[in-house]
């Protein structure tokens, strides 16, 4: 059997990164919803916390790229954070989100993939999430230290342990966290990696996705989840495979 196989074997998930952002602007509830509309099987979403606590979607720690808006997401309270763009396009709540998945009328179940950069906002999506009874529509992704906060506050949470480094991650952290996934970026996957990881007992992800070759180059090496800007592209990719 060639080490290309489980490419032919094993289902791979089609992760949206942000929603959809080549149509609608990223974190928002219309970018989710396109990507759920395009067949994903999880949209990955960031949180930051308002200075209320509350989790929203949002990847930096300003409005500013986004919104032209310079103050910090920490600053402001959610009640200010919703004045900022339109009704139709601003920043939702994670719960606004989470309602949208869970109330998604047709089509295959999907799921928020949460991405934590750090600890910080853990606690408080938990929350989010456990009292929306929430648990089985969200998986989290990010690195150590952050997927170390998430395993203590859910031990049975989906993890993928995002890592940057070419060697796969120590036995001890493999058993502390008991991720499902190591997510590298693609440019340290091939086959031996994805081969290694997965008699490691790991499935491996990959991110940001966005060239039809580089699609099928990854699904060649094994991957078992990729996430991309570009989901529409990488649905048809996932289903065209042999």
């Amino acid at each position: 059997m060639s080490v290309s196989s489980p490419a032919l074997l094993r289902p791979v998930l089609a992760v949206a990164h942000r929603g959809d952002p080549y149509r609608y602007r990223e974190n928002t509830l219309a970018s989710v919803e396109s990507a759920l509309a395009a067949g994903a099987d999880a949209v990955e979403v960031d949180v930051q916390l308002t200075r209320d606590g509350v989790p929203v979607l949002l990847h930096d720690l300003t409005l500013n790229r986004l919104w032209r808006d310079p103050r910090p997401v920490g600053a402001l309270t959610v009640e200010q954070l919703s004045a900022v763009g339109s009704p139709g396009v601003r920043v939702p709540t994670l719960a606004e989100a989470l309602k949208a998945v869970a109330e998604r009328p047709v089509g295959p179940a999907a799921r928020l993939l949460i991405d934590l950069d750090t600890p910080g906002p853990a606690a408080a999506t938990w929350q989010a999430v456990t009292g929306l009874g929430a648990e089985h529509l969200v998986a989290f992704c990010g690195p150590v230290g952050a997927m170390l906060a998430v395993r203590a506050l859910a031990p049975e949470a989906e993890l993928s342990l995002t890592w940057k480094l070419p060697q796969l991650p120590g036995r001890a952290l493999l058993d502390d966290l008991r991720p499902r996934f190591v997510n590298p970026p693609f440019g340290l996957v091939d086959a031996a990696y994805t081969a290694a990881a997965h008699e490691s007992g790991l499935a491996v992800s990959t991110w940001t996705v966005d060239r039809r070759r580089t699609m099928a180059r990854m699904l060649a090496a094994g991957v078992d989840s990729l996430t991309s800007n570009r989901i529409s592209l990488l649905r048809k990719t996932v289903d065209a495979r042999p």
